[in-house]
C-alpha cells in the first residue's frame, strides 16, 4: 500500500514526491510566489503565459481591461488567433502521427484512435461542409451528439471558421433542445442517427426531429451515422448525411483570424426561473484558461494518456476533454459508455488497456464503485496512474480516501476541482507537486483567483476558521463574459449580489490552514434546501440530488437518509422530510425544467 509519504498528518496528505520531481510546479513555495504575482501583476502574469503557450496571428496590446463590478472585462485586446490552430495545426508540425484522441466506444473493442493529422483533416472537412451550407463567422451552430469523435470534429470546425457552437447534452429532451435553438436563433444542428450508452440505444435524430418541428429558421440538420440504423428517417429538405458529405470536401480549410474577444461558444445552464441561461465564453481568455488549468492541475506531460470520462455536453467536456488537453498537445480519451457497463470494472479495464496516467471522474461514479467493494479493482493493473481528479461536486471524505488508497494505492495525487460553467476552468484546486491534500477540500485558489469570503451583506470576513459566502474579487481570463442575448441578466446574477465581487452562489468554509471547503448552494435556485446541506455543482449534481431525495420521499424511508453518501451527518440531523415535502416538489419541478 505505498509508503509512509501517503499517510495523513494532522488531516493533511503530502504531495506525491515522485510527481514533484518533474512537476511544472514543484513545491508550495513556488505556488505561493506565482499566486502572489498573479494577483499583484495580472497584466504581465497572464500576458507572459498567453505568449508562451498560445500561437497568435497578431500579438495583443494589453492583457486585461475592465472590472468585475461593471461586468465589462476583456482580455488580450487586439490580439488575433484561432482555437483550432492552437489545438491541432501547431501539434501536427511537431508530431503529426501522435494520437490526439482515443475513443473508447460503448462496446469494448469498437473504439478507434485519431492522430493529430487525422484530426486536422476531419475537422477541415466538417468546416468546409459548414461553409458550403452557408455557415459564416459569428453564426450559431447547435450540437446534439453522443460521445463519438465527430463531436470533437464539429466543435473544432466551428472554432476554425469562427462559428459559435452551442453543445446541448444529448440526454436532454426535445423541449430543452428546442428552447436552446430558439434562444440563440440557431439555423444549423449537428446530430447522430442514434447514440449508444450502457448497452442502450438513444434515438437522437428522432429527438432532434421533434425539436426542430415548426422552427422555420432551422436550415439544416447534419446527421452523422453512429449505428447506421436504416429505420432512422431522413428529411431530404433539411437533413444532410454527413457520411456522404464528408467525402465531398477537401481535408484542408483555412483558419479564420479571430479577435481575442470574439464569441467562441455558448453553453446553457439552468436559470432561477427555469429559463436556460446561455453562458457565453470568448476565444483567447477561455482557451488560455482551459489550457493552463489543465496543464497545472493534471501536471500534463508530453507522454500522458489523459482520460476525462465526462460528457462534452457539459463544461467539463469542453474544457477538459477537448480544448484543455488538445491545446497542450497530449492524448485525450473520450468515453462513450458508463462505469458499470458491461460490468463495474469498466474504468479499471480502460485504465489498464491504455495505460492511463491522469484520470478525471465524478464522486457519483466513485461512490457507486466503492459500494461494489474492492475485489474487482484488484483484477487490474492501475500502476500507470499518477493523478486522480474529481469533478462535479465536493467529494465526501470516505469516497476521497477510497479513491486515494484503493484506486491510487496512495501513490496518486487527488485533484478535487471546484469550478463552474461560468468560470471556464478550475478556480479552486490543489497542484500535484505542491499542495498538501485534505479530504473534502478543493484546497487553494488557482492562479488569478482572488477568493473573498463575505457575510450575507457582502462584508468581507477576514482570517481563517471562518464560514460565509464565496465571491471572487478580480477578473480572470476564463470567466464568462455575458449571458447570451441578456447582459443585464448576467450582471444581476453574478455581479449585483455583492458590489464589486463576482458571486459564486456557493457557501464556503475556510479552515485554520486557509483551505477552502464548499458548504452549499446559497442562491435562489436552491436556497430553500440550504438547511439540508445540499449543494449545487452543476446540472449533474442537481439531477443526482433530486433523484436520491425524491426516491426516499416516495418510499417514506426517512431513516435511510443517514445512509446517503455525500450529504454527511448534517443531512441526517436536519431533515424533517414530510414537513419539507413542498420544497422537494418545487425542487423537482426546477430540475425537470432543465432536463
Amino acid at each position: 500500500m505505498g509508503d509512509s509519504a501517503g499517510v495523513s498528518v494532522n488531516g493533511q496528505y503530502p504531495p506525491i514526491q515522485e510527481l514533484a520531481k518533474t512537476a511544472h510546479i514543484k513545491n508550495f513555495e513556488q505556488y505561493e510566489a506565482m499566486y502572489k504575482r498573479s494577483l499583484e501583476d495580472p497584466e504581465n502574469f497572464w500576458g507572459e503565459l498567453a505568449r508562451e503557450n498560445l500561437d497568435w496571428f497578431r500579438d495583443f496590446d494589453q492583457s486585461v481591461v475592465g472590472t468585475v463590478n461593471k461586468g465589462d472585462v476583456a482580455w488580450f485586446l487586439n490580439g488575433q488567433l484561432n482555437v483550432s490552430v492552437n489545438c491541432i495545426d501547431r501539434h501536427v508540425k511537431k508530431h503529426a502521427d501522435k494520437v490526439a484522441i482515443i475513443w473508447e466506444a460503448d462496446e469494448i473493442g469498437q473504439g478507434r484512435e485519431i492522430t493529430y493529422t487525422e484530426l486536422l483533416e476531419e475537422t477541415c472537412r466538417v468546416a468546409n461542409a459548414m461553409k458550403h451550407a452557408g455557415v459564416k463567422k459569428g453564426d450559431t451552430v447547435a450540437i446534439y451528439m453522443p460521445m463519438i469523435p465527430e463531436i470533437a470534429f464539429v466543435m473544432l470546425a466551428c472554432t476554425r471558421i469562427g462559428a459559435v457552437h452551442s453543445v446541448v447534452f444529448a440526454g436532454f429532451s426535445a423541449d430543452a433542445l428546442r428552447d436552446r435553438l430558439i434562444d440563440a436563433n440557431t439555423h444549423w444542428v449537428f446530430t447522430s442517427d442514434e447514440g449508444k450508452r450502457g448497452g442502450r440505444t438513444l434515438p437522437l435524430k428522432q429527438i432532434v426531429d421533434v425539436a426542430v418541428d415548426g422552427l422555420d429558421f432551422v436550415r439544416n440538420v447534419f446527421v452523422f451515422k453512429r449505428t447506421h440504423n436504416p429505420e432512422v428517417k431522413m428529411n431530404p429538405k433539411i437533413d444532410v448525411d454527413m457520411d456522404e458529405e464528408m467525402k465531398r470536401h477537401r481535408p484542408y480549410c483555412a483558419a479564420e483570424f479571430m479577435n481575442a474577444e470574439d464569441l467562441m461558444f455558448i453553453l446553457y445552464t439552468s436559470g432561477s426561473t427555469g429559463a436556460p441561461k446561455g453562458i457565453a465564453h470568448t476565444t483567447a481568455g477561455y482557451l488560455l484558461y482551459a489550457m493552463i488549468t489543465c496543464k497545472y492541475t493534471f501536471d500534463l506531460q508530453p507522454d500522458d494518456i489523459y482520460a476525462c470520462v465526462a460528457d462534452a455536453g457539459w463544461i467539463t467536456g469542453h474544457s477538459y476533454i477537448i480544448y484543455g488537453p488538445l491545446a497542450n498537445g497530449v492524448t485525450t480519451l473520450m468515453f462513450e459508455s458508463t462505469p458499470m457497463y458491461p460490468d463495474h470494472g469498466r474504468y479499471w479495464d480502460l485504465i489498464q488497456r491504455y495505460k492511463v496516467t491522469k484520470f478525471y471522474t465524478a464522486p457519483t461514479a466513485i461512490r457507486a464503485l466503492m459500494a461494489r467493494g474492492n475485489d474487482k479493482i484488484k483484477e487490474y493493473d492501475l500502476s500507470s496512474l499518477k493523478i486522480l481528479g474529481s469533478v462535479g461536486e465536493p467529494i465526501n471524505p470516505e469516497a476521497w480516501k477510497w479513491y486515494y488508497e484503493v484506486v491510487g494505492n496512495r501513490q496518486c495525487y487527488i485533484a478535487d476541482t471546484y469550478w463552474q460553467t461560468e468560470t471556464g476552468g478550475h478556480i479552486g484546486v490543489g497542484l500535484p507537486g505542491a499542495t498538501p491534500m485534505k479530504p473534502g477540500s478543493c484546497t487553494k485558489p488557482f492562479f488569478g483567483i482572488d477568493f473573498v469570503v463575505t457575510d450575507e451583506n457582502g462584508n468581507e470576513i477576514k482570517g481563517n476558521d471562518i464560514e460565509g459566502q464565496l465571491c471572487i474579487r478580480k477578473p480572470w481570463p476564463g470567466m464568462a463574459r455575458t449571458v447570451y442575448g441578456n447582459h443585464n441578466r448576467y450582471l444581476l446574477t453574478y455581479m449585483s449580489t455583492h458590489k464589486g465581487l463576482y458571486f459564486t452562489g456557493d457557501g464556503c468554509r475556510r479552515d485554520k490552514d486557509g483551505y477552502y471547503f464548499i458548504t452549499g448552494r446559497i442562491d435562489d435556485v436552491l436556497y430553500s434546501l440550504r438547511s439540508f446541506g445540499l449543494f449545487r455543482w452543476g446540472e449533474e449534481g442537481h439531477l443526482e440530488c433530486a433523484f436520491i431525495l425524491l426516491m426516499m420521499l416516495m418510499r417514506k424511508l426517512p431513516k435511510k437518509l443517514g445512509e446517503v453518501d455525500n450529504f454527511d451527518e448534517r443531512l441526517t440531523r436536519s431533515v424533517l422530510v414530510w414537513q419539507r415535502f413542498e420544497q422537494f416538489v418545487a425542487f423537482y419541478r426546477r430540475v425537470k425544467s432543465i432536463a
